[in-house]
């Protein structure tokens, strides 16, 4: 499987990140890729005062990336958007993910929400707008089966091992991972994520300044089962091409059978 993560900076003009995104998508799929990953809120990352209304999951969003994927002949991971919530006051983050035919193909809202308080640093509390998922969803893509995940839930090992248990192969991670934090854990905690469940993980992430006042680190990658970076993008916005091979995860899975020989505490 050939696959395509997507970087950019998205900024508070919502048409043009769209377009640049459908550009990315084009790129991906002229390099042949047969999955393309979008980051976290594609659409929009600046003041929540002039955000769009949220959606839902058959609105305008979902309408652009389903004819993207359509037009394309690809899959199309849509990053995230803000969904239509359960009350007036939150949204969910959502994934959307569209098969070569343009059909919704699986979501997922994301279950674990940025709460922080690092001082001189960030002060964000996502939980005050955005409401928690609570499925984990592995989704099949031409015969692979794919995690689902959002940026903070890389986090938590619990949820990549349930993805994993469920048959997941390849582990997705849209991302806006603030550059504070990012240059010390981003390629650590997806290599782990990758090494502990022996899964390839797609990262498409938002790069560069966003308003007001925050800054995302970039860095996509993809990461193999053994951990090995196959492919990382510069400092810049752009697509990373890699192709994943599955019969090596297979013979990680056979040579250091870890997942095999997991044993539960009681």
């Amino acid at each position: 499987m050939r696959i395509a993560v997507c970087q950019l900076n998205a900024r508070e003009d919502r048409a043009a990140n769209l377009q640049v995104a459908r550009g990315l998508l084009e790129r991906a799929a002229a390099a042949g890729a047969d999955l393309a990953v979008l980051p976290e809120y594609v659409d929009y990352l600046g003041p929540a005062d002039h955000a769009p209304e949220p959606e839902p999951v058959d609105g305008e969003f979902a309408a652009f990336f389903s004819d993207a994927a359509r037009q394309l002949g690809i899959w199309v991971h849509a990053g995230s958007f803000h969904e239509i919530g359960p009350d007036p006051t939150h949204t969910y983050n959502t994934s959307l993910v569209y098969g070569r035919d343009g059909g919704l193909a699986a979501l997922y809202r994301k279950i674990h929400l940025y709460d922080a308080e690092i001082p001189g640093r960030v002060s964000y509390r996502e939980s005050a707008s955005v409401a928690a998922g609570s499925e984990p969803v592995v989704l099949g893509v031409e015969g692979v089966g794919v995690g689902l995940s959002i940026c903070y839930d890389l986090r938590f090992p619990e949820l990549y091992r349930r993805l994993a248990s469920g048959g997941a192969t390849v582990l997705v991670v849209p991302a806006a991972f603030m550059l504070h934090t990012g240059r010390d854990h981003w390629d650590v905690l997806l290599r782990a994520r990758a090494i502990e469940n022996q899964c390839f993980v797609l990262a498409a992430a938002q790069i560069g300044d966003h308003e007001p006042g925050r800054s995302c680190y970039g860095r996509s990658m993809v990461v193999d089962p053994w951990g090995t970076v196959l492919a990382q993008a510069p400092d810049q916005p752009g697509v990373v091409i890699a192709d994943l091979d599955f019969d090596r995860l297979a013979s990680i899975r056979a040579e250091l059978p870890s997942l095999a020989n997991r044993r539960l505490a009681e």
